[in-house]
C-alpha cells in the first residue's frame, strides 16, 4: 500500500473518544449523533479495545499496532487501511470491507470476519467532469502474511487474490471462503474448516494442513507441493460407507434401545466402529447408552441431548457435532476428536455402576480444540494429555478431573476445582 498527498491527521484520546461517543448515539438514533468519519486518519497505536465503530469510515486509516481488541467493526469501511501488528483479537469484522488493507502481523484471534472482504482494489474519486482519480493510497492485494487468525471465523469471507504468507490459520473457520488465487504458501492451517472453500488455484506449497476439514473444497488447480495433509477429511469415505450396515440405521437404533431397556434379553447392540456416518439423519436425544462406535466418523452430526452413557468411542471423528446436553457419563473418548464441538451443559461426570463404585469419564488424548464446554460436568474426567487449546471452559465443573499433562492454553475461564 503506498500513501502520497493527503495529510493524515492526528487525533488525541479526548479528540476520538468524542467521535466514538457521537458515532454511539449515530447508531442509536439519538439527537447530536455523528457518523465516525475518520478515513486517513493516524490512529496508530491509539487504545480503542472494546469500543463499537460499526459501520465507520475508518478507509485509508493508519491503524498500526492500535488495541482494537473486542471491537465491533462490523460492516466498517476499512479499504486499504493500515492494520501492521493492529491487535484485533476477539474483535467482530462482520460484512467489514477489508480491501487492499495490509493486516501484516496482526492478532485476529478468534475475530468474526463473517463475510468479510479482503480482495484488491483501488480507491478513487471523480472531478468536476466525472473523471475518475487515484486518491491517495493504491491498493493491492489484503496482505495478511504472518497475522494470526487462530479460531477465527472467515465464513464465506472473500479473500481472492489475498496474500497471507506464514499466517496462522490454526482452527479457523473458513467454511463456503473464496480463496480462489490466494497466496498461502507456507500457512498454518492444521484443523481448518475449509468445507466449501473455493481453492481454485490458491498457492498452499508448503502449507500445515494436518487435520483439514475439504468436504466439498473446490480444489482446481491447487498448488499443494510440499503441504502437509495428514488426516485430512475430504468427500472421500472416512471408513466403511453405510450401505455395509445391513439395516437402516433408524432400525439398528431401535434394536440398540430395545437391547439397552430389556438388559441385553432382546434386541442387539449396535456396533458402527470405523463407519462413516456423516449422511446419518439427527440422532438428537437418541438411546445409545452403551454404543461401540470406535474410530467412526460422525462429524457435523447432530447428537443434542443424546444418550451415550459408558459408550465405547475411541478414537472418534466428533468435530462441531452438535452434543450439548448429551449424556456421556463414563464415556470412553480416548484420543478422539471433538474440536469445535458443542458439549454446552453436557454431563461427562463418572457413570455409577454399583453402590460405591463409578466408571468415570476418559478423554485421554483427546483433542477438544476450540471446543465449547460452557457449563459441562467434568468431575473426575480422565482429561490426561487432551488438547484443550481455545476452548471454552465458562462455568464448567472440572472439580477432581486428572489434567496431567493437558493443554490449556488460551482456555477461556477454566472452572476452579
Amino acid at each position: 500500500m503506498t500513501t502520497v498527498g493527503k495529510p493524515r491527521k492526528r487525533y488525541s484520546h479526548a479528540e476520538l473518544h468524542q467521535i466514538i461517543e457521537a458515532h454511539h448515539r449515530f447508531r442509536s438514533g439519538r439527537s447530536g449523533g455523528v457518523r465516525a468519519l475518520l478515513a486517513f486518519a493516524d490512529l496508530s497505536g491509539m487504545a480503542m479495545a472494546s469500543c463499537n465503530l460499526a459501520e465507520a469510515d475508518l478507509s485509508g486509516a493508519n491503524l498500526r499496532g492500535a488495541n482494537l481488541s473486542d471491537c465491533n467493526l462490523d460492516r466498517a469501511t476499512l479499504f486499504g487501511a493500515d492494520l501492521r501488528d493492529a491487535d484485533l483479537e476477539g474483535a467482530s469484522l462482520i460484512g467489514a470491507n477489508l480491501r487492499g488493507a495490509t493486516l501484516r502481523g496482526a492478532n485476529l484471534t478468534r475475530a468474526n470476519l463473517f463475510k468479510a472482504d479482503l480482495r484488491d482494489g483501488s480507491l478513487t474519486s471523480t472531478d468536476m467532469r466525472g473523471n475518475l482519480h487515484a486518491m491517495s493510497i493504491e491498493a493491492g492485494p489484503a496482505e495478511l502474511s504472518q497475522a494470526r487468525l487462530m479460531n477465527a471465523n472467515l465464513t464465506e469471507a472473500d479473500m481472492s487474490g489475498a496474500i497471507a504468507t506464514h499466517t496462522d490459520f490454526t482452527d479457523a473457520i473458513m467454511r463456503g471462503a473464496k480463496l480462489a488465487k490466494a497466496n498461502l504458501s507456507n500457512a498454518k492451517l492444521a484443523g481448518a474448516n475449509l468445507e466449501g472453500a473455493d481453492l481454485s488455484a490458491t498457492n498452499l506449497r508448503g502449507a500445515e494442513m494436518d487435520g483439514c476439514i475439504l468436504t466439498g473444497a473446490n480444489m482446481h488447480l491447487t498448488e499443494l507441493h510440499g503441504a502437509s495433509m495428514k488426516n485430512i477429511l475430504t468427500d472421500k469415505p472416512a471408513g466403511r460407507s453405510m450401505t455395509e450396515l445391513g439395516a437402516p440405521l433408524d432400525e439398528l437404533v431401535a434394536q440398540h434401545l430395545r437391547w439397552v431397556e430389556t438388559g441385553g434379553a432382546q434386541g442387539s447392540p449396535a456396533d458402527l466402529s470405523r463407519f462413516d456416518l456423516r449422511l446419518a439423519p439427527s440422532l438428537t436425544r437418541a438411546n445409545l447408552t452403551a454404543l461401540k462406535a470406535e474410530r467412526a466418523t460422525f462429524y457435523g452430526l447432530d447428537l443434542e441431548g443424546a444418550m451415550l452413557q459408558g459408550a465405547k468411542l475411541q478414537g472418534a471423528d466428533l468435530r462441531t457435532c452438535r452434543l450439548s446436553g448429551a449424556d456421556l457419563r463414563g464415556a470412553q473418548l480416548q484420543g478422539a476428536l471433538l474440536n469445535h464441538a458443542d458439549l454446552r451443559d453436557a454431563n461427562l461426570d463418572p457413570l455409577p455402576i454399583a453402590p460405591g463404585r463409578e466408571y468415570p469419564t476418559n478423554l485421554e488424548g483427546a483433542l477438544l480444540r476450540c471446543a465449547d464446554l460452557r457449563g459441562a460436568r467434568l468431575r473426575r474426567a480422565i482429561l490426561r494429555g487432551a488438547d484443550l487449546t481455545e476452548a471454552n471452559l465458562s462455568n464448567a465443573d472440572l472439580q477432581d478431573s486428572a489434567l496431567d499433562g493437558a493443554k490449556l492454553t488460551q482456555a477461556r475461564r477454566v472452572a476452579a476445582g
